[in-house]
């Protein structure tokens, strides 16, 4: 491959409209980890997903041919998500805007996100090596929001935000061994999905 089809490659093109719907399960993944269980009745977290899709479509449609890297559009898909995490939730509780709110939850997705793809890979530090791993990324969304709610809620409260068997045993009315089985049976799933 010759250093111009390199340069090529490796220089970010304009994010376009349909690149958006790749990002819809990394957005379902993250709304599902901030989203209190208690309340996940109560929020239509694909209705936010989708507003947050429809928003970035308009603000593309707004300021096109803006070059952003996959960092850069996951970043800026996260603070829109936030925010319409934080009006949802706010319209639920009925209280005045709090501007806490949004900070935190802004903290708290890039937090997520941050463990997700501390989760997904190790140390790779070179630019290929960082697309690849952005790539992985979102196959892993994808490849996590197909499995079974059971099996996808104990990868997540396991794996991404650091929770005991015995208290992911009790939120899904399970014993531990259960909760054991669950996570077993879906990373082999994962693992074999994501395989090249």
């Amino acid at each position: 491959m010759s250093q111009a089809s390199d340069l090529q490659e490796s220089s970010p093109r304009p994010l376009q409209a349909q690149d958006l719907e790749r990002f819809r399960a990394y957005l379902g993944l993250l709304a599902r980890l901030e989203v209190a269980p208690r309340l996940r009745d109560k929020v239509d977290l694909s209705g936010v997903v989708q507003q947050t899709l429809l928003e970035a479509h308009k603000g593309l449609i707004d300021h096109p041919g803006q070059t952003r890297s996959h960092a850069e559009a996951a970043g800026w898909l996260r603070s829109i998500l936030s925010h319409n995490l934080a009006d949802v939730l706010r319209k639920l509780t009925a209280r005045k805007r709090d501007v806490r709110l949004e900070w935190s939850l802004d903290s708290a997705l890039d937090q997520s996100a941050s463990r997700v793809e501390q989760w997904l890979a190790a140390e790779q530090s070179s630019p290929s090596q960082h697309a690849i791993r952005e790539e992985e990324l979102l196959r892993m969304a994808e490849s996590l929001a197909s499995l079974p709610e059971t099996q996808r809620r104990a990868i997540e409260l396991h794996h991404l935000q650091g929770r005991p068997l015995a208290e992911i045993a009790a939120e899904l009315g399970s014993t531990k061994a259960a909760v054991a089985g669950l996570l077993h049976r879906g990373l082999k799933t994962l693992r074999l999905r994501l395989e090249p």
